[in-house]
């Protein structure tokens, strides 16, 4: 039942300390989930009141199932974008077949993470490395902060998921701004900046949507062309089954892989840096996909659109003190309060304050600080940064994130097809073997051995680079070696094509009249030196555990300790 249904674990250990931090907690983030949640459902291009719809059951689900007793799902800019450029693609006509499209989306993304949870498919995710995520992110909240202009300024104009495109139709309008949209759009970022900056505990958002309100209300902005949410349906979102089609959901597939992978990365990135600031460790990969999957397909049939967690509110969540998972409930009860009754307060809220609040709280999620570590220490990482940055902003957002995958993939076995390679030496005065270039004159250096280090697993990507480097200094030492000790430490596995060109490149040492020995192999590497025929060629004795007795063998054969053979040779028993 644990396993399964987490929430058992806490609720049968629930103490009524945690019930007044639950409540705080939960309060605080159903204070700024309403305002975001109308907000972010616009940027997906639907109702406002989807938003809220989206608010309720997927909450609900993931109290019951989630490993993370902070985090805070819902409707979060970028999977709102995710949705909009995807449905974007289709030629769908009219709203109603827009918002039972966003639907079906919804439980689509939903069963391919529930299906990857179900077969443990959490590793998946780690094909999603951090300049991508970055690169991706940063790009991402570009392009939602200029998509919000048109609310902002007050103008009419096309939507793209390119910036470039953004800029373009920006820049045509720009004789059409309302300027009493601008001013209340500008007050509310203002507002909401000020306010953080003085004390974060304040509401600002909360503040900025009834000052917003209050404005055009008492001023009757309306007649001067201020665009504002209108009607939202009192209610509770009923129950109705997504709109089922093969021929949509052939479509769909592709957004919906990644909004479930993007949606489940930003979940457990979240949930992970929580824990590490807590000094926590309950999060289950697996197990999140799992109940991100289920909240999707549940929400889903009560007229949800895609979500996952939220950076910011899980923030809130963690600040104010939210002890398990059931301080969403009172999240959900604040929206479910809202749908029944409070609606109405929202008829004369701004559209250009619901895009100061979409930009100020996506502004946080481009990441300047990483880009200026990458490119001082790792510059190779900060181009696939730039390069995915690039791409999702001027080509497409799903082009972005699989391409900045692929360069990763890329970048990867490029560097596993070339690792780091080392001669070593003995460091005088102790029995150490380091790297040459190191330590420099304080290494003892001998014309008739030599000793490297190849600090990767062998296999068909690098075995060449590997042999390469090898006979280079076993060339550059001429008729005076004798010997050669390769430092199989770091070596953890070869596969059959490196162990043949292993074998070729031992044969062609012995004929050469220098002896070759392998040190420090593990256990696994061991059971691949005797299976694949290495030992044979390389003769039992010349196997060692650490270097300085496949030197002291080297010197004189006679110094062989029976013990030390006994623990090289030692395999796994068939």
């Amino acid at each position: 039942m644990r396993k399964f249904f987490p929430f058992v674990d806490w609720v049968s250990n629930y103490d009524k300390r945690y019930l007044s931090k639950d409540l705080i907690a939960g309060l605080t983030v159903g204070i700024v989930l309403i305002p975001q949640g109308m907000a972010y459902a616009m940027v997906a291009g639907l109702p406002p009141v989807y938003g809220l719809y989206a608010s309720v059951f997927p909450l609900l689900v993931y109290m019951f199932l989630g490993t993370s007793r902070q985090v805070a799902i819902g409707p979060v800019a970028m999977d709102s974008l995710l949705v909009a450029v995807g449905l974007g693609t289709l030629a769908i006509t009219g709203v109603e077949n827009y918002i039972a499209t966003a639907i079906f989306l919804a439980f689509m993304v939903g069963l391919i993470q529930l299906v990857l949870g179900l077969l443990r498919m959490g590793f998946l995710a780690n094909f999603l490395s951090r300049p991508v995520i970055s690169g991706f992110t940063s790009a991402v909240a570009c392009i939602i902060i200029f998509s919000q202009l048109k609310h902002l300024l007050g103008i009419e104009m096309e939507n793209s998921s390119k910036f470039h495109e953004l800029l373009i139709n920006v820049s045509g309008k720009m004789g059409d701004i309302n300027f009493y949209d601008f001013s209340i759009g500008l007050f509310g970022i203002v507002f909401i900046v000020l306010l953080k900056k003085w004390n974060k505990k304040i509401p600002s958002v909360l503040l900025v949507v009834f000052s917003g309100i209050l404005i055009v209300y008492l001023f009757d902005l309306q007649q001067y062309g201020v665009k504002i949410v209108g009607e939202i349906p009192i209610g509770l979102p009923n129950f109705k089954v997504p709109d089922f089609d093969l021929q949509k959901g052939l479509e769909l597939w592709p957004i919906a892989l990644t909004l479930a992978l993007v949606g489940y990365l930003e979940m457990i990135s979240i949930g992970k840096s929580i824990e590490e600031k807590n000094k926590e460790d309950r999060i289950d990969a697996n197990q999140e996909l799992v109940a991100l999957g289920a909240s999707n397909m549940v929400g889903s049939f009560f007229q949800s659109y895609p979500v996952t967690a939220s950076f910011s509110r899980s923030a809130i969540s963690n600040d104010a003190g939210g002890q398990t998972n059931g301080f969403a409930l009172f999240s959900v009860t604040m929206v479910i309060i809202t749908l029944l009754f409070l609606t109405p307060l929202f008829f004369y809220l701004p559209n250009a304050v619901l895009a100061s609040i979409i930009m100020v709280s996506v502004f946080g999620l481009i990441d300047f600080t990483y880009p200026r570590t990458l490119w001082k220490y790792r510059k190779d990482e900060y181009w696939l940064l730039i390069c995915t940055f690039l791409i999702t902003l001027f080509i497409g957002i799903k082009e972005g994130v699989l391409i900045g995958v692929l360069f990763s993939l890329l970048l990867m076995v490029y560097r596993i097809s070339k690792p780091h390679y080392a001669v070593l030496g003995k460091v005088r005065g102790s029995e150490y073997y380091k790297n040459i270039n190191r330590f420099g004159e304080d290494i003892e250096q001998r014309d008739d051995l030599l000793i490297i280090r190849f600090d990767s697993q062998l296999f068909f990507g690098n075995k060449n680079y590997f042999k390469k480097h090898l006979l280079k200094e076993v060339n550059a030492k001429g008729t005076s070696l004798k010997g050669v000790i390769l430092n199989a430490e770091p070596i953890n596995y070869i596969d059959s094509t490196a162990a043949s060109m292993l074998i070729s490149v031992i044969e062609e040492l012995h004929n050469r009249n220098i002896q070759f020995y392998i040190v420090g192999a593990t256990g696994p590497t061991r059971d691949i030196i005797f299976s694949s025929g290495i030992a044979e060629a390389l003769g039992n004795e010349f196997l060692f555990v650490r270097t300085k007795e496949a030197v002291a063998c080297f010197d004189d054969p006679r110094n062989i300790q029976d013990t030390c053979q006994k623990i090289a040779h030692q395999r796994k028993s068939k």
